[in-house]
């Protein structure tokens, strides 16, 4: 019994003194080793991606490596930063990710934010196409606006001019990803930053074909033409259209606050 109770109270002692010395490691100041893996592993796949790609890197690095002290360790990560901007560390674990899960699958399959966008615009397209048919879209009722209109007609001409925005902004992000997915530069936070594009692309067509274009001097020439090349630079400028509505309310907001 006593043996036991020994052997009991020595497994106590060795578990309260592992404790201890995980919490004194935990406050121990300086870099974990957690840190000094990732940055290994981050240069490492910047390394890779660089030699891939064809990107010139600054020979300075191999020596700062092969020393693999902390201090040379940043240094070395500060350099490959450099050489394989505009990609980023994380951008280049995202696609190495999406390369290694791929296995010969679609990419579709493997890519949701490619496939949500392609779903999209093919919705966008179909809408297009089936209010365009419609009687109810013409001439004369887009010349009408959103305020002498009602109803049905009212209803279908706003779908057709969000779908046009809509096609707009996805033409410009379908371009964008492929232009990252070449770069490296694509990060999965990407995929929330493009679905407000694609709300913000809608609201800025409906706003350049409604809103703007009401105020013509001839609202005769205000034709299906017209409001529809105004809803598609609407959906794929509407960056630029934030941007200068943004710019109009600095300037009103400092004529006031002077």
């Amino acid at each position: 019994m006593t043996t036991t109770a020994n052997i009991s109270k020595k497994k106590i002692t060795e578990k309260t003194s592992e404790k201890k010395e995980n919490i004194i490691e935990k406050l121990s100041p300086g870099i974990s080793d957690t840190v000094i893996s990732e940055l290994s592993s981050e240069i490492n796949n910047m390394l890779s991606f660089a030699i891939y790609n064809g990107i010139t890197v600054n020979t300075e690095v191999n020596a700062l490596i092969q020393n693999s002290n902390v201090d040379d360790l940043i240094n070395a990560h500060n350099l490959l930063c450099k050489n394989v901007a505009p990609a980023t560390p994380k951008s280049i674990g995202y696609t190495r990710k999406l390369n290694k899960s791929g296995n010969g699958n679609s990419i579709f399959r493997e890519f949701p934010l490619l496939r949500n966008l392609v779903v999209l615009a093919i919705v966008f397209l179909i809408t297009y196409i089936a209010t365009g048919m419609s009687a109810e879209v013409n001439n004369d009722s887009l010349d009408k606006g959103m305020m002498n209109n009602s109803g049905i007609p009212l209803l279908l001409n706003i779908a057709y001019l969000s779908s046009i925005a809509g096609l707009g902004v996805l033409f410009f992000l379908l371009k964008e990803v492929s232009i990252s997915l070449k770069k490296g530069t694509l990060i999965p936070e990407n995929a929330i930053g493009y679905l407000s594009q694609i709300i913000l692309g809608i609201i800025s067509g409906l706003i350049m074909s409604e809103i703007i274009a009401f105020y013509t001097t001839d609202p005769k020439q205000i034709n299906l033409f017209n409001k529809s090349i105004l809803a598609l630079i609407g959906g794929f400028s509407s960056d630029t259209i934030f941007s200068i509505l943004q710019g109009i309310i600095n300037k009103i907001k400092n004529i006031f606050t002077t």
